[in-house]
């Protein structure tokens, strides 16, 4: 197979998948070389040394963020599939966003889904500060849902579970009138259906007219 050309672009795209996989103290100039079948001088002549490798890598991912594009044919679906889009680019690459966070630069990577979030709420009829409130209540919806997945997907098995916890025979957990609704709490929670739950709600709601 023949060898790829070595470029800045597969310099940066090897080193951001050493970060995704394995966290940015596992980036080191060396390991890079070798993933990338090359001599460590190389590297240097491309990106510069490890502190200007990793400024490189947070701007490549400030600019992978400025290209989420609505999609869908109302506002309120443009607005949904904005959100979609920033959790699946924050679930993705989420040691390159903590870069970009430790770098002070977490507002001007949202500011693109900002805009987009802009237009949407402005063609729904939305003006001034209700705008700049739907705008920020669609982003903090994302972001504080994707720490709350984070949190739990790293937290020590629980016990009792949720399973447990909502089993009658074991702690009386009934619901009266609705053992659907016991039996649903008791399942595991799934995170892709109960955010777009949340978030189509959020959006509809935000965009209501008055």
């Amino acid at each position: 197979m023949a060898k790829r050309a070595l470029t800045r672009e597969t310099v940066l795209a090897a080193a951001a998948a050493l970060v995704r996989q394995h966290g940015p103290d596992a980036l080191t100039m060396r390991k890079l070389a070798a993933e990338l079948g090359t001599a460590v001088t190389s590297i240097y002549w491309h990106v510069g040394n490890r502190e200007q490798l990793l400024d490189a890598l947070v701007e490549r991912t400030v600019r992978d963020m400025a290209a989420i594009r609505p999609a869908g044919r109302t506002p309120a679906e443009r607005v949904v599939s904005v959100a979609r889009s920033m959790r699946r680019e924050l679930r993705e690459r989420p040691h390159l966003i903590a870069m970009v966070h430790e770098r002070g630069l977490t507002d001007r990577m949202f500011l693109p889904a900002q805009q987009a979030l802009v237009r949407e709420v402005r063609a729904a009829g939305l003006r001034g500060a209700r705008a700049a409130d739907a705008v920020r209540a669609v982003q903090f919806q994302v972001v504080g849902f994707v720490l709350v997945e984070r949190n739990r997907e790293r937290s020590p098995v629980q016990s009792p579970g949720e399973g447990e916890l909502w089993d009658p025979a074991e702690t009386g957990a009934a619901v009266p009138g609705d053992p659907a609704l016991r039996r649903a709490l008791a399942r595991p929670a799934d995170p892709e259906r109960l955010f777009l739950v949340s978030v189509k709600a959020l959006a509809q709601a935000l965009l209501a007219p008055e």
